[in-house]
């Protein structure tokens, strides 16, 4: 009996396991009901009794190996085979393909940007839920406007005014009454209007505008800066148009016309065979405005300008419904990769 414990004993110092199939034979072998150490703790009842406290202390030193051996064996085969996945990784494969894109009105947003970066333009933000004198008192907005009425603004609180802005012309307001000129900066951000939702119009949206104001800026220097931006977003033989118009808060105001890059001036319905698409507003900063943010219009001049993003993307991509841009379909947003 004690010789076959103690070749159990070599027998279980010698033990490996280089899989699992093994590891289980070893189980079976010796950690199992039925395993050579159970079948010996059968046999204990046929030891005679003064070798039954030295044959049941060998027993069970021989049961403690055989536990902890098997121990060590689980754990040596789980770091090798942890260490065998590493391995098999390839480095230098080449990365997963890419799903997800950047959203078309991102796109033209930052392309708007780059443009008038490069012509000395900076960017300011602001907030988008704005009192009543930002959103329009030193716009120069009367008291009686119609974009004062609910069915155009989305009203959070009355007396005092707050609401969701209506443009991004707050920040313009904001950036003058902590920054004397000269000011040269655009605005892009999210706007709301009380609208019904259609192809065409949206319950919010999103625009750029811009403010230059500093001594002697003139008419000229808005059609230039205007020409210089058509010419680069929507190619070299863009013209531009400035139709007579109305804002509140600049004087002379003018509609924003480029010469449809479609159809080259021909007509199309596009341009709805007219030659020129409309993309904005602009105009020289009413002086109102100026003083309502204490800038003396006698001793500064500037002009401001804006135009919907949306209206800008949906003509460089001939998109024909507003919707899509805040549907989240992956059918339309995946068309935009690369372009």
């Amino acid at each position: 009996m004690f010789e076959h414990i103690e070749r159990l004993r070599e027998e279980l110092e010698k033990a490996a396991a280089q899989s699992q199939d093994e590891l289980e034979k070893f189980r079976m072998r010796f950690i199992s009901r039925k395993s050579v150490i159970g079948d010996l703790f059968g046999e204990f009842k046929n030891v005679p009794n003064e070798q039954k406290k030295e044959f049941g202390a060998a027993l069970n030193n021989l049961k403690n190996l055989a536990e902890t051996k098997f121990q060590e064996l689980v754990n040596d085969l789980k770091s090798r085979e942890q260490s065998s996945d590493a391995a098999s990784i390839d480095m230098f494969l080449p990365p997963v393909k890419q799903t997800g894109t950047i959203h078309p009105l991102n796109k033209v947003k930052n392309r708007i940007i780059q443009i008038f970066e490069r012509q000395g333009f900076n960017v300011e933000e602001g907030p988008e839920i704005e009192d009543d004198f930002h959103n329009f008192t030193a716009l120069n907005f009367p008291e009686n406007h119609p974009a004062r009425e609910m069915q155009d603004t989305y009203f959070i609180s009355k007396d005092p005014d707050v609401l969701l802005r209506t443009h991004t012309s707050n920040v313009q307001i904001r950036l003058l009454e902590k920054q004397q000129p000269p000011v040269r900066a655009i605005m892009p951000g999210r706007v709301y209007r009380n609208e019904a939702i259609s192809a065409r119009a949206h319950c919010f949206f999103h625009q750029v505008e811009g403010l230059y104001v500093d001594r002697n800026v003139s008419f000229k220097d808005l059609k230039q800066t205007l020409y210089h931006f058509a010419r680069e977003l929507f190619g070299k033989d863009t013209k531009i148009r400035l139709r007579p118009s109305f804002f509140p808060f600049t004087e002379p105001s003018a509609e924003i016309d480029i010469s449809c890059f479609i159809c080259k001036g021909k007509g199309c319905k596009i341009c709805k065979h007219t030659g020129w698409v409309e993309i904005g507003g602009s105009g020289m900063v009413d002086p109102n405005v100026l003083e309502s943010v204490n800038v003396d219009p006698k001793e500064y001049s500037g002009f401001a300008f804006g135009m919907g993003i949306e209206r800008i993307a949906m003509l460089k991509y001939q998109i024909d419904d507003i919707r899509l841009f805040s549907e989240n379909d992956l059918r339309f947003l995946q068309q935009f990769k690369g372009t």
